[in-house]
């Protein structure tokens, strides 16, 4: 058991927080939706590391204001150009859409994600480059919840839901 404060933020603790993402420009990149906010299991690398850390040690309720860098968030473009895949290589019935993630294996077996550039209705141009990659991103979050995980969630290395159990099946 780890003997950390138990109001603060910490390793093992579910944490909700309400957040909207922008880039230097103030341009909207992603946000919570209005009363649901991102849960996420603290120590688990389920944020990025710049959030993740600044978050470490801090309050509910608390209003923070976050600049990460690329480095600390997305990590920095790889310069690689976009590769096309065959459409027809995915299942017909696969959504597929621009910034989307899509899972594929090396040849020597490793999977990787990829993500979608562009898309017709023959090919599919994918980047090894998260859509948010090589910028700073700048988060405003509000710590709204905090609980100790289950530990069902410690062992699956992630929360199930406000109260730890809600609307998970493995």
């Amino acid at each position: 058991m780890s003997h950390a404060l138990p109001f603060v933020i910490s390793a093992g603790k579910v944490v909700g927080i309400e957040f909207t993402l922008t880039n230097p420009e103030g341009e909207l990149l992603d946000r919570s939706e209005p009363g649901e906010p991102l849960l996420y299991l603290h120590g688990m690398g389920q944020i990025v590391p710049g959030l993740e850390r600044a978050l470490e040690g801090r309050k509910k309720g608390e209003r923070l204001q976050i600049v990460v860098k690329p480095d600390d968030g997305y990590g920095e473009l790889s310069g690689e150009e976009p590769q096309s895949i065959p459409r027809d290589s995915f299942p017909p019935e696969a959504e597929l859409e621009p910034d989307q993630p899509v899972m594929a294996q090396t040849p020597d077996g490793d999977t990787v994600v990829l993500f979608i550039v562009d898309l017709d209705d023959d090919q599919v141009w994918v980047s090894l480059d998260h859509p948010l990659a090589g910028q700073t991103l700048h988060f405003d979050v509000h710590i709204v919840s905090m609980r100790d995980a289950t530990t069902e969630e410690q062992e699956h290395g992630h929360p199930h839901g406000p109260h730890g159990h809600e609307g998970h099946h493995h």
